[in-house]
């Protein structure tokens, strides 16, 4: 069996994070998200061209009468187009249709409306504070959670701290996440919708049951192991990295074909996915652990 000295060098990992974690913490508060329709209220159109798809200067010189505010298009692939504006009425649709139908006339083209979504900014407010809900009470259930599945486990460190370490790691993983997507947003216009806040509380639960496997098997560990706590703890990581490190492998061939050729709609879900699911399984081994050694250490 390996036996990588992972906990002995946990000042290196710790240092790591908290510079992730600070240089993406100041992300957050320096340029905040890029919000996207679900979030301030618009309406979001995406087109498939059977054809020869026109030009984003064709398509803003057929729809600029209609004067439409926060006016966004975005060629996807090949032949997919999004359009992104502030209007909701069904009529400004009708009416944006209607001139793209012309212009794809004058080129010998047809497209297909795969979708369309309106969203008002009252519902795009409440769903940022339903979104904010949803991982706190996510966060307060985990650690719950964890603390009663630990609570026979009280020598050396508390049940409770597994918890608490857990919901650290976590927290740590949701913030780099987060702050990855505030970078993207700034400097390549990337938006977050309600599907970035589905992909960040599974990157929470991920999270979790990565860092949980680790801990099960220092549970496992500590009856019959003659190490001290620290030397059990770093045997437990040895005997489960493996596993953890090929799991997230897989995940992350998997999403990286989705980023690479899947739809505009599933890319960032997929993104936020691949970010958080790195950084997870880099703190189920390098964070979480070294947080339960410290806790010991301090005890003493």
């Amino acid at each position: 069996m390996t036996n990588f000295k992972i906990i002995q060098k946990r000042n290196i990992w710790l240092t790591i994070s908290g510079i992730l974690f600070a240089v993406f913490v100041a992300a957050l508060f320096l340029w905040g998200f890029k919000y996207g329709i679900d979030f301030t209220g618009g309406s979001l159109l995406e087109l498939t061209y059977e054809g020869q798809r026109p030009t984003v200067e064709q398509v803003e010189s057929s729809l600029a009468d209609l004067k439409l505010s926060s006016f966004i298009i975005q060629p996807v692939g090949e032949q997919d187009m999004l359009l992104k504006f502030q209007e909701t009425m069904e009529e400004t649709h009708q009416a944006i249709l209607s001139r793209l139908a012309n212009l794809a006339k004058q080129d010998n083209t047809t497209f297909l409306e795969q979708r369309f979504d309106s969203v008002g900014p009252s519902i795009g407010a409440e769903l940022k504070v339903k979104s904010l809900w949803a991982i706190f009470f996510a966060l307060i259930a985990m650690l719950i959670y964890i603390t009663y599945a630990f609570r026979k486990v009280s020598r050396p460190v508390a049940s409770w701290k597994y918890g608490l370490s857990a919901i650290l790691a976590m927290f740590h993983d949701a913030v780099i996440t987060m702050g990855v997507f505030a970078f993207l947003g700034h400097f390549y216009g990337v938006e977050i919708n309600t599907p970035f806040v589905a992909a960040l509380l599974t990157v929470i639960g991920y999270s979790i049951h990565d860092t949980i496997v680790v801990f099960d098997r220092i549970r496992e560990n500590l009856p019959k192991s003659d190490l001290d706590f620290e030397g059990t703890v770093n045997v437990s990581l040895n005997q489960t990295i493996g596993r953890s490190l090929n799991t997230s492998m897989t995940v992350l061939l998997v999403l990286l074909s989705i980023i690479i050729f899947g739809g505009a709609s599933i890319r960032t879900f997929a993104l936020a996915l691949a970010v958080g699911i790195f950084i997870g399984t880099y703190s189920s081994i390098f964070v979480a652990p070294p947080l339960l050694v410290i806790w010991e250490k301090w005890k003493k």
